[in-house]
């Protein structure tokens, strides 16, 4: 369906899939690279290995969940405005995925949970919420300009 058909409504959720999707990759992966040249992490950013079941790039598959994740963090903090805005994207951001990941990921793929694991999901993730919002409040300034 083109984007024209498409209600003002499903733009704004689609928007905030996309956002989410293009924090991942910049933000998010940005972190994890700061992190990785500074030696505080094994494994390298923009990770290329395929995930079982489709095979498809690990890196992809991260962000289509930062996807997922993009509208309910959208609805959360949309309305809000100036450092509330900034804020709250940080927050729910590091909180909401960090927490899904801790309790419900890393059991079922048999991980193990740290202190340090715990801070750098935090870190990673608020800065994901972060790019979210950037990407959000890009996209709605364009359309009013």
């Amino acid at each position: 369906m083109p984007d024209a058909q498409l209600p003002p409504n499903a733009k704004e959720w689609l928007q905030a899939f996309i956002g989410g999707f293009i924090a991942t990759l910049l933000f998010h992966q940005g972190i994890v690279a700061l992190f990785w040249l500074a030696g505080l992490i094994p494994a390298a950013p923009w990770n290329m290995s395929p995930v079982p079941p489709f095979g498809i790039p690990k890196v992809l598959s991260l962000a289509f969940w930062g996807g997922v994740w993009g509208p309910p963090i959208w609805w959360l903090i949309r309305r809000w405005q100036g450092l509330r805005h900034w804020l709250g994207a940080l927050i729910a951001g590091a909180i909401g995925p960090t927490l899904v990941a801790m309790l419900v990921v890393f059991p079922l793929k048999g991980l193990d949970v740290s202190a340090n694991t715990v801070v750098g999901g935090l870190i990673v993730n608020g800065a994901w919420g972060l790019g979210l919002a950037v990407w959000m409040r890009l996209v709605f300034t364009r359309k009013m300009v």
